[in-house]
């Protein structure tokens, strides 16, 4: 087999990552040819060895330290020696798109409810590191791949997609918890979302020898089932919210009401205090016997009651001077004998 003595990749597409040189017979003296976005690299028995930037240089054993090492040919002449030699594009792709193929289970920090999130949008690479790149990725890419000489965006974009939903997976939860927000808020969040993923997807990468040249979060979306789910589920809190408050509610308008009651019942110079302080020294005031609704209803009429009996004595009505005289035999505040005769004093005078 004929010796190469030049050496040389003139890309077709702008879409190629990485592509191998067809031929691993070479010898010293030959001509590699670096255009410009491009560098090339020696590898030998799955080594990143040598590289080259651009230009035109010619192959001594002065100029492949790393190479002459393993392969131990001599100086001078025109030694044939075997190696891989792998063009790196150094070019940016931007236009690089990714996807959950399946959701990403989340809980959402501020309902504390789990979520099935889906996520599409677009990235940017550019290879910044050739030997840890030709290490890191071009070694793990299976032989069908490599004996089409040449690896492109699209198999790069494939493998690394997975990287980037993991690093998604990973900081999504992290963004709504920071921020106390809730998944279901994700689209009015998509820019600072993208820049907070970015962060992880860039680090990640970096040990790639790859840098993120721009990364974007277009669409965030969850089942349409899931959200009704949440809704639901959401309503029914709001509801148990809402019957916790009048709860609360309630207990305060009681305890108010007890205010009132031991107010009105510390007053001794009115009828109202007398009978219920004397109630309430036998026991038998409010505390036992009737229901809480009772009192609350009893305490927020206490007043108005109380001046309506009080303004029906004034005007001589006698109903309302019988069931008075009553309560006050009710509460001992008279004896049945004072009760008889007064009485009869209002029905006389009728």
């Amino acid at each position: 087999m004929a010796l190469i003595d030049r050496i040389k990749y003139d890309s077709l597409s702008d879409d190629v990552v990485v592509w191998k040189f067809p031929s691993e017979d070479i010898c010293l003296g030959a001509q590699l040819i670096v255009n410009e976005s491009q560098e090339a690299l020696f590898v030998k028995g799955g080594k990143a060895l040598d590289l080259f930037g651009a230009g035109t240089h010619t192959l001594k054993s002065d100029n492949l330290p790393l190479l002459r090492k393993l392969i131990h040919f001599p100086f001078g002449g025109k030694t044939p020696f075997s190696a891989e030699v792998w063009y790196v594009n150094k070019t940016a792709k931007r236009d690089l798109k990714w996807g959950t193929k399946g959701p990403i289970q989340v809980v959402d920090p501020l309902y504390n409810f789990p979520v099935s999130v889906r996520a599409f949008g677009r990235w940017g690479m550019r290879v910044v590191d050739a030997r840890n790149f030709i290490h890191q990725i071009v070694g793990t890419q299976s032989s069908s791949s490599s004996s089409k000489g040449y690896i492109g965006a699209e198999r790069i974009e494939e493998y690394f997609v997975g990287e980037i939903v993991q690093r998604l997976s990973d900081t999504l939860g992290k963004f709504f918890v920071e921020r106390n927000s809730s998944v279901f808020q994700a689209s009015a969040h998509l820019n600072d979302l993208s820049s907070f993923v970015a962060i992880g997807v860039r680090s990640e990468f970096h040990r790639f020898g790859i840098e993120i040249v721009n990364f974007n979060i277009e669409r965030i979306s969850i089942p349409d089932e899931e959200q009704k789910k949440f809704q639901e589920i959401l309503g029914k809190r709001m509801e148990i919210d809402q019957v916790s408050k009048a709860q609360v509610s309630q207990a305060y308008t009681t305890m108010r009401t007890f205010d009132t009651l031991e107010k009105a019942a510390e007053n001794e110079g009115s009828i109202a205090g007398q009978s219920l302080g004397a109630g309430l020294g036998l026991g038998a005031g409010l505390g036992a016997g009737a229901s809480i609704g009772q009192q609350v209803g009893s305490a927020m009429n206490v007043q108005p009651q109380e001046e309506k009996k009080k303004e029906a004595i004034s005007q001589g009505d006698p109903i309302a001077k019988l069931q008075k005289l009553k309560q006050m035999l009710e509460g001992d505040l008279i004896t049945q004998e004072e009760f008889d005769r007064k009485k009869k004093e209002i029905l006389d005078s009728m």
